[in-house]
């Protein structure tokens, strides 16, 4: 082989293994097959965290500077070793660029101070944490299973000052009609999880949500997929069933074609409202993944002020 233009030694090995003579004569599908992995991209079957990666740092270079102040308030991000990048100098992570995306969309619709916020499914607590971190909440109550709630009890207790760690209440699933009868919230939250939970159970929570807030802040897919090239189904086909049966929304859609996902938008917005006196006041599509939109919605004012005055004559 000649050395003045000749390949190196990596080279010369993905031609003698991946890009044979053979698959090059194939190109039926080669750009699906190791081939084209080792000449046009990274093979996403083995490089997912380096695409995760570059979706992070995507999503970092589009921030404004007002989300990143928003970012840089919150202590502690790193707890928990999680996978991050570093962007100007700040080290950052899928779960604390999605947060302060969801506080900027909360935030440019309602006032924060001072309010009392409801998270139902709080995972690890993030959400809890990013708002914490940048507004003075007078509350935040959190509804979630068992195990949940030791998690994000441990998690925000490590990561936050005490101070705003007092400001938290963690309640089972259990106890939410007794303990929330007479609560009323300025905010409720759900993210990533309405659509994992029975359909009966969604709507029991927006019978609260009507019931006892004034603003309602959801993140979540307009749809189910059924596309077996994203994982392989390596969970088996029986999760794969009970995935496709929770929710209100379950209609199989290709969430790879903005045009199929801008058709079951309207459907995600009149799903999640709470009631008839609700008002959509803003929605759109939450990055980075092409499937999930987000909205937030407003009771009619008339109801809010007649909530606040029973608010403040309650003892």
């Amino acid at each position: 082989m000649h050395d003045k233009y000749g390949p190196s030694l990596l080279r010369a090995r993905h031609d003698q293994v991946h890009v044979t003579d053979e698959a090059a004569t194939d190109i039926s599908s080669f750009k699906a097959k190791p081939i084209n992995f080792k000449i046009g991209f990274w093979d996403p079957e083995v490089n997912g965290t380096r695409y995760l990666k570059a979706l992070m740092y995507n999503l970092a270079a589009d921030f404004s500077d007002e989300n990143w102040k928003r970012l840089r308030r919150i202590e502690n991000r790193n707890i928990g070793d999680p996978i991050t990048i570093t962007y100007d100098g700040e080290q950052v992570c899928m779960d604390y660029l999605l947060s302060v995306l969801e506080l900027d969309f909360v935030a440019s619709n309602v006032e924060l101070d001072g309010t009392r916020v409801l998270e139902i499914g709080a995972g690890y607590g993030r959400t809890c944490h990013t708002m914490l971190s940048n507004h003075d909440l007078r509350e935040y109550h959190i509804i979630d299973l068992p195990n949940s709630l030791k998690l994000s009890s441990g998690y925000l207790r490590s990561v936050l000052p005490e101070e705003k760690f007092a400001r938290i209440h963690f309640t089972a699933i259990d106890d939410v009609d007794t303990r929330y009868a007479d609560t009323r919230f300025d905010v409720s939250l759900n993210i990533n999880s309405f659509a994992e939970m029975n359909a009966a159970t969604v709507d029991a929570y927006l019978a609260l949500i009507d019931a006892h807030s004034d603003y309602f802040y959801i993140r979540d897919p307009v749809g189910k997929y059924l596309d077996g090239s994203l994982d392989g189904h390596a969970e088996g086909r029986e999760i794969v069933k009970m995935a496709l049966s929770t929710g209100k929304l379950r209609d199989v859609i290709d969430i790879h074609d903005n045009r199929a996902v801008a058709s079951r938008t309207q459907a995600f917005v009149d799903a999640y409202r709470p009631g008839p006196r609700w008002t959509c006041v803003a929605d759109g599509w939450a990055r980075p993944w092409s499937y999930y939109w987000q909205a937030l919605y407003g009771k009619d004012q008339a109801e809010q002020l007649t909530l606040a005055e029973d608010d403040e004559n309650r003892p």
